[in-house]
């Protein structure tokens, strides 16, 4: 007993101090940024060189702290969905960031002439960045590249699931910013409740649309502007005449990586009624053929802790009590690597298919016509990605068309994130606001719109008392 209330103790102790740090470094970041409104394109391209040399130095213990965190992640998977892409933004906005803070000429109207307008780019501050457990490095990384190339100071928050990456990245980061101009934030539920508080002049969140709300809530409070990028439910549709085998094959990659951990992994697939049975057989040859066996396979990624294996393990158990047919791809779990398996004869009263499922479970849906497909799509809410199956142009373009959804692929999955010169970013339920790339540096900048005039003054003609021939002059052209 004594021993519980002096475990208590330190912990609360524990926390206090990290959130007095928390306020402390938030005070520091503001100073710093009083002290330098805005940098310039040469030191924020020296910042970014300086985090791609980290990267690049640092790529096996990232590799080794991430798959200790999951207590197994492929290296390939860390090396292919974290780093390469974090590296790609960081060389693709260095090599932009003089373009993008050039003032952006306007036209002015005549009945304002002479003058001249323009919007310059400004950073906002102080931003916040909330990183969750699934991709510690890349989820970090992206934000805080838009944040730098807009001249921002950064504070990151890491997720209490990932201790051992989250520790790294502190360290890392701070070998090369001081704390003033990037900090990262390590600490429990609690801790990440402060720093929604702040007020920050921007906050970025990733993750459950559940804590999205909490998020957006604090953030309110504040008048801080979020960026949301949540998740749900992304179907893919496979079309009646597109060969499964690439289908299948293309879903199960979107599906398998990070062991379905992914914001937008397909989720569910729609396929035309007399198919489900072929596109099963293409799909579990296509999941075979990456990952022969579980145990001891170097690439297979594990579920990251045991609550969310239970809440998997709780899906299917959900689903099969309610008549749903589970079909395993492998004969049993090894540890926390979680088989793959399809579901079929799901129906909406399932978790399955009411919760982002954020794991290897994949529900097969079949639909009659594209009609159905885009309607049992178009019922519930909007998704963070959608793919599509099909070489016909006209379908893939009504697909564009007749959905909503963050994002698309058409004949892949997941690559249309790691595309620098897209926006990424949610609708409705699966978030709001974009990044990455140019998107990126939009979001952390304020557009100032500047109107100048110099010595001359023709507005002067319509000042009052009103009712003079030129005021009538001016309506008569330019008020029609």
């Amino acid at each position: 007993m004594v021993a519980d209330v002096t475990y208590l103790e330190q912990s609360l102790q524990n926390s206090q101090q990290q959130l007095s740090q928390l306020e402390s470094s938030f005070a520091r970041q503001r100073q710093a940024f009083k002290a330098n409104p805005m940098p310039s394109a040469e030191q924020r391209i020296q910042w970014l060189k300086a985090l791609a040399q980290l990267l690049s130095d640092s790529r096996e213990p990232l590799v080794q702290a991430i798959s200790q965190d999951f207590s197994n992640r492929s290296a390939d998977e860390t090396l292919l969905a974290e780093l390469m892409p974090s590296l790609h933004g960081i060389h693709y906005a260095t090599k932009r960031i003089k373009k993008w803070m050039k003032p952006s000429r306007r036209s002015v109207g005549m009945q304002f002439m002479p003058a001249a307008a323009k919007v310059i780019y400004q950073p906002l501050g102080v931003v916040g960045v909330i990183v969750p457990w699934n991709y510690p490095l890349f989820l970090a990384i992206g934000p805080l590249v838009g944040a730098l190339s807009a001249g921002n100071r950064v504070m990151i928050k890491m997720s209490e699931s990932t201790p051992a990456s989250s520790l790294l990245i502190k360290d890392l980061l701070a070998k090369v910013f001081p704390e003033d101009l990037v900090s990262v934030v390590l600490g429990e539920a609690e801790v990440g409740m402060a720093f929604s508080k702040l007020p920050f002049d921007h906050l970025l969140f990733t993750g459950a649309t559940s804590i999205g709300k909490h998020v957006m809530r604090a953030a309110a409070e504040n008048l801080t502007p979020v960026t949301l990028e949540l998740g749900g439910k992304s179907p893919a549709i496979v079309s009646a005449d597109v060969p499964l085998t690439d289908a299948a094959e293309r879903i199960a990659f979107g599906k398998t990586m990070n062991a379905g951990q992914t914001c937008v992994a397909p989720d569910y697939v729609l396929v035309p009624k007399d198919r489900v049975d072929g596109f099963v057989e293409a799909y579990r040859n296509a999941v075979q053929g990456f990952y022969p066996t579980l145990a001891d396979n170097p690439d297979y990624t594990a579920i990251i802790n045991e609550r969310q294996q239970q809440r998997l393990n709780g899906y299917l158990q959900d689903a099969e009590s309610k008549g749903a047919t589970v079909i395993p791809l492998y004969p049993a779990a090894q540890g926390r690597r979680m088989p793959y398996a399809v579901l079929l004869n799901v129906t909406d009263e399932m978790k399955v298919m009411q919760d982002e499922i954020f794991g290897p479970l994949l529900p097969i849906i079949p639909y009659d016509t594209l009609e159905n497909a885009f309607a049992f799509i178009n019922e519930r809410d909007r998704p963070l990605a959608l793919y599509y199956f099909g070489y016909d142009k006209s379908e893939q373009q009504r697909v564009l068309v007749e959905t909503h959804s963050g994002g698309v692929c058409i004949n892949d999955t997941l690559l249309h994130v790691a595309q620098d010169d897209m926006p990424f970013g949610g609708i409705g339920p699966s978030g709001m606001g974009h990044y990455h790339g140019h998107e990126g540096f939009l979001t952390f900048s304020k557009a100032k719109g500047v109107f100048i005039k110099q010595r001359f003054n023709a507005a002067k003609m319509i000042y009052p008392p009103y009712g003079k021939a030129i005021q009538k002059l001016v309506y008569k052209f330019f008020v029609r």
